[in-house]
């Protein structure tokens, strides 16, 4: 584009501090060499440079002259100047000390050394979190080449060609109207919850809902309990709000409150997947289920409901949430959007009780008024033209596909070394050590073993606090088609053989 390039702006001493020329010179090339104009990057064009640094165009053109004589800069005939892709001398300035086979704990640790890391800090950077990015199997996620993006840019350019005000300047802290109720009637018809849409908070997620509710409820230093193993993305949220984290345990029946109440009897709060449990995806019962709202009403404490994969149920209709069966408004429901349509929609929504709308749209106006407009209207009308139920339903039978695939695969590959066993729900499944390795598993080693060889097999036990209990590999398969899942399967089965013989 004639004129474009990167903006550059630094300082020039016209009061005797040598020629002109040489100034910007030195100051192109310091911005080169720091990395702040990279390779490749277009430099503005000298007519445009000149103006902004309100110098004469000869001025700049010996600048860029010095700059290409000696390597720095390059020309592109009829397309303007570029940062050259190669420099002739990185110099110190650009280098950064590199330690080779570094444990990434112990940079770390070296980081809150230097740099005086508060605690909270430290304790947010040693939380583990499993990428949602990666191509390998089995790695976890939403396959989103399945995802109709030519609906969602047909709906984008309806609403975005000319917008109007209401979209353009909003500043609803609870989120746009029509994809509030949009949410509302879906989660009363699919997830038996109980709300009107001035009941719907929308967010950037469902981490920054339990954010919110965890500032809005209890004060700094309050006990949560969370889920042993569990997501350590909640226990990111929660202590980034200042509360003091209780480990629940977790069995065939979903957490266990009896447990977790004799732990921690001052807790005001319990984070909970009662649907699906992750990482291990078993489904709360109706027992827990109740005896964990009777707690709730008789400490007055609170119950977050992450719901964050309800959608993904091949066996029946998903089951009805937690939120539906509270009587006393103890449960705030979180859900989003991420993992059923695309990881960066960044979009999820909180239930509240009522009496607690006024409250949490106030605390939302003050920590960040609201939400991104941009998806909001067209999420909302994909949600009320159908597609959304349409992509689900076409993903319920995708992925239960894969599921099959991967056990089939188990069967034939992994039998003996690994046992997998399948799941009414979810998008992954977890590998237990099989009878060939006599029911134990270092899972970090293998886990390991298997990223060398081009597999992402998360360690089950990266999931856990304290010490783990149990020990598996956790196997995505929503995101890799059967042809994928087959070869890393097989890849698989050669780094277990492996393991067994080392």
């Amino acid at each position: 584009m004639p004129g474009g390039g990167n903006l550059v702006a630094f300082d020039l001493d016209r009061d005797g501090g040598g020629p002109l020329y040489r100034q910007l010179y030195a100051g192109l090339r310091q911005m080169i060499l720091d990395g702040r104009l990279a390779s490749g990057s277009r430099l503005p064009a000298n007519r445009v440079l000149a103006q902004d640094m309100s110098l004469s165009r000869n001025t700049v053109a010996t600048a860029l002259q010095q700059l290409l004589a000696e390597g720095y800069v390059e020309t592109r005939r009829g397309d303007g100047t570029y940062v050259a892709s190669e420099l002739p001398d990185a110099g110190p300035e650009r280098r950064r000390p590199e330690r080779p086979g570094h444990d990434p704990a112990q940079l770390r640790d070296d980081v809150a050394r230097h740099y005086g890391l508060s605690r909270r800090g430290r304790t947010l950077a040693a939380i583990p979190r499993p990428s949602m990015h990666q191509a390998a199997a089995f790695a976890p996620g939403p396959d989103i080449n399945a995802f109709p993006f030519d609906i969602w840019s047909r709906l984008l350019t309806r609403f975005w060609r000319r917008p109007g005000r209401d979209l353009a300047v909003s500043s609803d802290p609870g989120g746009y109207p029509p994809l509030k109720a949009a949410i509302a009637a879906y989660l009363g018809a699919m997830r038996g919850v109980r709300c009107e849409p001035g009941q719907i908070i929308v967010v950037s997620g469902a981490q920054q809902a339990i954010s919110l509710a965890s500032q809005v409820l209890l004060d700094h230093g309050d006990q949560a309990m969370v889920e042993e193993p569990g997501y350590g993305g909640i226990r990111g949220a929660l202590t980034a709000a200042g509360l003091r984290i209780a480990l629940t345990p977790v069995d065939d029946e979903g957490l266990d409150i009896a447990a977790g109440e004799a732990r921690a009897p001052l807790a005001r709060m319990v984070c909970v997947a009662p649907s699906h449990q992750y990482p291990l995806g078993v489904v709360m019962s109706l027992r827990r289920r109740l005896a964990l709202i009777e707690w709730a009403r008789r400490r007055q404490a609170w119950i977050l409901e992450d719901d964050y994969d309800s959608e993904y149920r091949y066996a029946g209709r998903p089951l009805a949430a937690l939120q539906g069966l509270d009587p006393t408004g103890r449960v705030i429901y979180v859900g989003s959007f991420s993992k059923v349509l695309f990881p960066s929609l960044r979009l999820g929504y909180l239930v509240v009780p009522p009496d607690l709308v006024d409250p949490f749209i106030a605390a939302r106006r003050v920590l960040d008024e609201h939400t991104a407009m941009l998806a909001q209207p067209v999420l909302a009308n994909f949600i009320d033209d159908g597609h959304f139920a349409a992509h689900v339903r076409r993903m319920r039978r995708l992925y239960a596909a894969r599921q099959q695939a991967l056990l089939d695969v188990a069967v034939k590959h992994l039998d003996g070394l690994l046992e997998v066993r399948a799941d009414e729900a979810g998008m992954h499944l977890i590998a237990w050590a099989g009878a060939g390795l006599n029911g134990v598993m270092d899972d970090g080693r293998v886990a390991r073993a298997a990223a060398d060889a081009g597999i992402a097999a998360a360690a089950l036990s990266t999931s856990y606090v304290g010490k783990p209990q149990r020990r598996g590999l956790m196997l995505g398969y929503a995101a890799h088609d059967e042809t994928a899942i087959a070869d890393a399967g097989q890849r698989l089965a050669a780094v277990m053989a492996a393991s067994v013989t080392s």
